[in-house]
């Protein structure tokens, strides 16, 4: 398979909610199977022209010809192939860029978001569709990457791929993710924070925003500035020596 077998964002997200609608297929499976049928690089056209009975006997690989049963209904067949064609999938499902992955300014940290739909926390980290990624400050905030996990789950190791896939952050937040899971992204040095209601991605942001300038210490560390009760304390204890 080709380094970089899936063309777009969009077609990923495509093969990924197919993924989905074949009760939950492994996504390995149906982009090997995708690669084998339509070969690399994996583009919206492409996927256009499938047919269900070509989803069918990508499915059952060798055994197509036998009539294998391929473990989903013709339903969802149908669902997965109008997922491949892209109807159903919203224009706005990936919310637009407002600038640029590049440095981190002082003062301000790069947050993974876990989702699926639209701009909201509503992901966990083993099975979300895609990554936002921000750039968060005091007073601003501002989408700098949408980042589809299709690939990454293509990767023999999937949960490391996508630890990888937000290595330049120093926080995401998921609903939930499990204890291996949590050590590889602690491992790719970024910090997860579980918030298992979700909810908008800004509001959740927001919320951390105002800790941004008084810091708490877990925070403090990621930011690489003194911690705001701590220097209190270290304050008081400099009083204390000085009477």
């Amino acid at each position: 398979m080709s380094d970089t077998p899936i063309a777009s964002r969009e077609a990923a997200l495509r093969i990924a909610l197919a993924a989905r609608a074949l009760d939950g297929l492994d996504i390995r499976e149906l982009l090997g199977a995708l690669t084998e049928k339509l070969e690399v690089p994996l583009t919206e056209a492409k996927l256009g022209t499938l047919t269900v009975e070509d989803l069918r006997q990508i499915l059952a690989g060798d055994f197509a010809e036998q009539g294998c049963h391929v473990g989903v209904t013709n339903d969802q067949l149908k669902q997965a192939v109008r997922m491949l064609w892209g109807q159903g999938v919203e224009s706005n499902d990936f919310p637009a860029v407002e600038g640029e992955a590049d440095t981190t300014p002082a003062g301000s940290i790069r947050v993974a978001i876990a989702a699926n739909r639209g701009e909201n926390l509503d992901g966990h980290f083993g099975s979300c569709d895609r990554f936002l990624v921000y750039q968060v400050s005091v007073d601003a905030m501002r989408l700098v990457g949408v980042r589809s996990t299709a690939e990454a789950d293509a990767e023999e190791d999937k949960n490391a791929s996508r630890a990888a896939l937000i290595n330049d952050c120093q926080i995401v937040y998921v609903q939930s993710i499990g204890g291996p899971a949590a050590a590889k992204v602690v491992r790719a040095g970024v910090h997860p924070v579980k918030k298992p209601d979700g909810g908008e991605a800004r509001t959740v942001l927001a919320e951390l925003q105002q800790s941004l300038g008084s810091p708490p210490p877990w925070l403090a560390r990621i930011m690489g500035v003194p911690a705001a009760s701590l220097a209190r304390f270290e304050a008081d204890i400099e009083a204390e020596e000085s009477t």
